[in-house]
Order: C-alpha cells, then sequence, then structure tokens
C-alpha cells in the first residue's frame, strides 16, 4: 500500500492506494478525533451486492452502522435521492459527530459527500471509491447533485478525512466503466508537464494493460496531477478550471441525451477532442488532432452521438458554470501541459461544432 499527501489550502489528508488498502479503514476510524458517534456508509446497488460485507467487517464492532443504497447510474445523484437520505440519517440520530462512508463510484462520491457536507451544516465523510473514474472525483472536495439543467450544478467544496482506494474493488468493473475511467487519466496526461501523456502512449495500449503495477503506476500519476492542481487552487479561482477539459461539451453530451444515457467518460472523450480541434484553431497550432483523435478511437471511445446538432449542444454549453455573462469560456490546449482558459463567441463554437460532427461521420 501507498500513501498520497493530498494537501489543500483548508485540509490535509492522506489517500491510501493499494490491492487491500481497505483494511485501513478500522484504524482510521478508530483515531478519530472527537470519536465517531456512528458511521453511515452511502452506496449504490450494484457496489453494495458486491462489496458492502467487506466494507462492514473492517469497521469496529463498537460502532453503529447504517447504510443508504440507492440504484446505480448518473441519473441516481438527484434531488429527490438527496432529500431521502437526508430524511433517513435523520431518522437514523446521526448527529454532528456521525462520519459518512461514501463507497461507490463517482456518482455516489459526489452525492455522499455532498450529504456530509450539508447535514447539520456539515459533517465529515471518507471516500472508498470503487471505479476508476473516482480517482478524479474523489480527491479535491468537489461534491453536488445534478439538476435537470446542468450537472454538478447544485454542490459545495468539502473535503474528506481521507481516500481510501482499494485496487480489488475495481475487479469486478465492466469494460466500459474501465473506458470511462481511463478518459480521466488521460485528462490528466494532457495536464501533467511530467511526460505523462508520452508514458501512457509508451505503456497502456489498450485497455487491458491496465493491471497490476501499470494500473497501480497510471493511478499514481494522474492522481498526482490533481493533487498538484488542488494544491495550488483548492475552489477553482484559477488553474483548477484546467481540470475541467473537456467538460465542457462532455457534460453538455450527458445533459442533452440524458444522464446515464451515455458513461461520463466517454463524453468526456469526445468533449477532449473537440477541444483539441478547437485549440487548433484559437492557437493556430498543429496539435495532431487527427492523430489524437485515432488515439481515442483505439480504446473503444465512440463518436458523438449522429443526432444531436450544434444548435443543441452550443445552447447546453451556455449553462455550463464556466460560462460568464453569457459567454462560453473553454479550457484548451496549447501544448501538452499547458492550458488555458479562454473565452470563446457562440460562432466560433458553432462553427468548430459543425466541423467537429463532420469529422465524426
Amino acid at each position: 500500500m501507498e500513501t498520497l499527501a493530498i494537501q489543500t489550502k483548508s485540509k490535509q489528508y492522506p489517500l491510501y492506494l493499494g490491492n487491500d488498502s481497505i483494511h485501513i479503514l478500522s484504524s482510521l476510524i478508530s483515531d478519530l478525533t472527537p470519536a465517531a458517534s456512528s458511521i453511515f456508509i452511502i452506496s449504490d446497488s450494484v457496489v453494495s451486492n458486491h462489496y458492502m460485507n467487506h466494507v462492514k467487517s473492517c469497521i469496529p464492532n463498537d460502532k453503529n452502522v447504517f447504510q443508504f443504497v440507492i440504484p446505480a447510474g448518473e441519473e441516481q445523484k438527484s434531488f429527490e435521492n438527496y432529500y431521502a437520505c437526508q430524511t433517513y440519517a435523520l431518522e437514523c440520530g446521526l448527529d454532528r459527530n456521525s462520519l459518512v462512508l461514501a463507497f461507490g463510484g463517482g456518482v455516489i462520491g459526489d452525492f455522499a459527500g455532498f450529504i456530509a457536507a450539508t447535514y447539520m451544516r456539515g459533517i465529515r465523510f471518507i471516500q472508498i471509491p470503487t471505479t476508476l473514474l473516482a480517482h478524479d472525483s474523489a480527491v479535491g472536495g468537489k461534491v453536488a447533485i445534478n439538476h435537470p439543467l446542468g450537472k454538478n450544478m447544485i454542490g459545495v467544496f468539502h473535503q474528506p478525512e481521507a481516500v481510501i482506494y482499494n485496487l480489488s474493488f475495481l475487479d469486478s468493473l465492466p469494460e466500459q466503466e474501465w473506458r470511462s475511467g481511463f478518459a480521466e487519466v488521460i485528462k490528466h496526461s494532457f495536464i501533467s508537464k511530467q511526460n505523462f501523456f508520452e508514458w501512457l502512449q509508451m505503456n497502456v495500449h489498450s485497455l487491458n494493460d491496465l493491471q497490476h503495477e501499470k494500473l497501480h503506476e497510471a493511478l499514481k500519476k494522474a492522481i498526482s496531477v490533481k493533487a498538484n492542481v488542488i494544491f495550488q487552487d483548492e475552489t477553482e479561482q484559477g488553474v483548477r478550471a484546467h481540470l475541467n477539459f473537456g467538460h465542457t461539451l462532455g457534460h453538455a453530451i450527458e445533459a442533452e441525451l440524458g444522464y446515464g444515457s451515455i458513461t461520463h467518460g466517454d463524453a468526456i472523450a469526445i468533449g477532449m477532442q473537440f477541444a483539441l480541434l478547437l485549440s487548433e484553431k484559437v492557437f493556430q497550432k498543429d496539435l495532431q488532432f487527427v492523430e489524437k483523435k485515432t488515439w481515442f478511437e483505439s480504446y473503444g471511445y465512440p463518436k458523438l452521438p449522429a443526432h444531436l446538432t450544434a444548435e443543441q449542444l452550443l445552447e447546453r454549453m451556455k449553462r455550463d458554470k464556466k460560462t460568464k455573462s453569457g459567454t462560453i469560456r473553454m479550457v484548451l490546449l496549447k501544448e501538452i501541459g499547458c492550458m488555458q482558459l479562454v473565452e470563446i463567441s457562440d460562432e466560433s463554437i458553432k462553427e468548430t461544432l459543425h466541423e467537429f460532427i463532420d469529422s465524426n461521420s
């Protein structure tokens, strides 16, 4: 097991990375000050069926344990489930010394973190991610639920006490979830200035390569990129926005198709390809869009759904959180490791969307 230190302006906490790192949970709970009065596990139906008993066995016997399980899927990160979970927490008698365990993928991390952040004005929680995708969302303290008009529009920053990344939990993931999570690994490689992008190209030729030492190393590199960014900018006032590379169009695709119709990573992979094309036009540089598009496709990432129009996507993109006074601001790539938040006119977005749609036909 390897321990990484996550440092933000408001808090420092450990991230435990390893095949059996879940066994650290017992000592983490026992060492909390003040002591945890009860444990509230929030999970989804798939993860719960596979691993709930395993996690419960790692909780000290003297703790009262409650659990709230929602169906799996992005569409479950809703206000209705948020309200039901808060109600159940109150019925269970959770107090300000209770501890929430966010046990699942990115949806559960966001959802459970937002429950913890807002229950009695904020209680402690531990992230226990179970997907490759959650290596990104479990670190940094962004927690939220969705609104039909936009993803993660209702949320706050609330840092966990720790992150326990137990890699054996990833064994049950289907291929589409590996691909979805790998998209965020790719994103971190674009942001990194430490040859991470070249390492991926040399070492991960297919999703089957994400095993053992290569999986551990890829996650360590990706998490380190994320940790370095949030160390500089915890609440997205500056460089943390760079972590949204590919997300402006990606979130628009998710919202337009309906949450759960496409995986987050597949949508972000499409968004990054569009951002590369737009970056070439804005910075007048050859960023090898065609070659990188082929690289994405080699991992099985889908093309932009053919029925989505430039006009539909533009309207969705205008609702992005980075939009300012009606003007879309996108994270673009000047070169590997060098990102810039740029204001883009509607005309440029629409023109490039049409070109991007043509390239996918």
